[in-house]
């Protein structure tokens, strides 16, 4: 958001600032699981650290470039190339966070087992899908707030200096130790065999990264369909507060899973919540006005949160020792993909047909996510 902001802002086209956040994206998908990968065989410390330096560089010659060379021909080819840059070094810091997490809650560390592992995983996992929630919702606020009353740079200067401040905090916390680096040992070196961190990840680990891709393609299309239906009634400015209601009882509702019951497993939980989040979303078909769409979102938002902790979890069981941070990471990516799938399909369909059109992309996103919850049913009752 705010690299689409200063763009757009410099250069005066919506294209230019719509293709460099685009860059961003790209950049973050692909970046997100080499940095993974390279955190599980180097450890996560030195990765984010690295990560981190990088980051600000990148951040900060974003915005030189795009403020000093605005109107000059090389424009976008200079842009595009520091965005991409951009996303692709962004520390992974909400996917490795999960990751510590998981090896805590596994008694990794050595400390003392706890009192019940999975209802501690459920709590730790509902935190941080409901951290990314709120930051989902507030941070477009704050980029317009900044950009508007002091200047378009300031928002991504002042992501830059969170980086290079917050980050390392969070790299050298003692947390980190809980996930050691997986290197190969010498014998292994030698034999090439057995090495649980540079073997391929299974297929499995395929369900929960095509089950991000469906929830992005399902945020992704919902914004670029509210966008097409405020455009009709007050404008498309309100559309980003209209996705924030559902934003708000998705982070309640995710912060709630830690206190459900426990016996049904995690591939039910899945499975049902993507069914509710499909037949809830067939509602947004019916709004006319702002307050009737803004209480069907208020509603769908309530198992969008619980979905994204459930898979979040069920992609830390069929993870390989060793490889967490790899899957985590790519888990991540498969939202940013999604989003960016979701937006383009839906942005099409809502500029061809309308917006009752571009809803229906969300609603077959999420009945996607529940086969694919199914098929995760099935391979964890197998692995049990």
């Amino acid at each position: 958001m705010g690299t689409l902001t200063l763009v757009t802002s410099v250069s005066g086209s919506f294209a230019a600032g719509g293709t460099a956040a685009g860059a961003v994206g790209i950049g973050s998908a692909l970046g997100a699981p080499l940095l993974g990968s390279l955190a599980d065989r180097r450890g996560q410390r030195p990765i984010l650290l690295l990560s981190a330096v990088l980051n600000t560089l990148a951040v900060l010659a974003l915005v030189l470039t795009a403020t000093t060379t605005a109107g000059a021909g090389d424009f976008p080819l200079a842009v595009l190339a520091v965005a991409f840059a951009a996303g692709a070094t962004s520390p992974q810091v909400g996917p490795l966070a999960r990751v510590r997490w998981m090896s805590l809650t596994a008694n990794a560390d050595g400390s003392a087992p706890p009192s019940d592992p999975a209802r501690d995983l459920d709590t730790a996992l509902s935190y941080e899908s409901t951290a990314d929630e709120v930051t989902f919702v507030l941070g477009p606020a704050l980029v317009g707030i900044l950009a508007s009353l002091v200047a378009p740079w300031l928002p991504l200067a002042l992501a830059a200096a969170m980086t290079i401040t917050l980050v390392p905090g969070f790299a050298v916390h003692p947390t980190h130790r809980a996930v050691p680096a997986a290197r190969r040992s010498p014998d292994r070196k030698r034999q090439g065999a057995g090495d649980t961190n540079t073997s391929k990840l299974p297929w499995v680990v395929a369900l929960p990264v095509f089950a991000m891709v469906c929830m992005g393609t399902f945020f992704g299309s919902t914004q670029a369909a509210l966008s097409a239906f405020a455009a009709g009634l007050a404008g498309t400015e309100i559309a980003g507060l209209l996705y924030a209601v559902m934003g708000l009882s998705s982070a309640a509702a995710a912060l709630s899973v830690a206190y459900w019951p426990r016996r049904a497993g995690l591939p039910l939980r899945w499975v049902l919540c993507a069914v509710l989040m499909a037949a809830l979303a067939v509602l947004l078909l019916v709004p006319s006005s702002l307050p009737m769409m803004a209480a069907v979102l208020l509603l769908l938002g309530l198992p969008v949160g619980p979905v994204m902790v459930t898979v979040f979890a069920v992609g830390g069981r069929v993870a390989p020792a060793g490889r967490l941070g790899t899957v985590m990471t790519a888990l991540a990516s498969g939202i940013v993909a999604g989003t960016a799938l979701g937006s383009s399909v839906g942005g099409q369909l809502a500029q061809l047909y309308g917006h009752g059109a571009a809803f229906l992309v969300p609603v077959c996103a999420a009945l996607s996510l529940a086969l694919l919850g199914a098929g995760a049913a099935v391979v964890l009752r197998q692995k049990a």
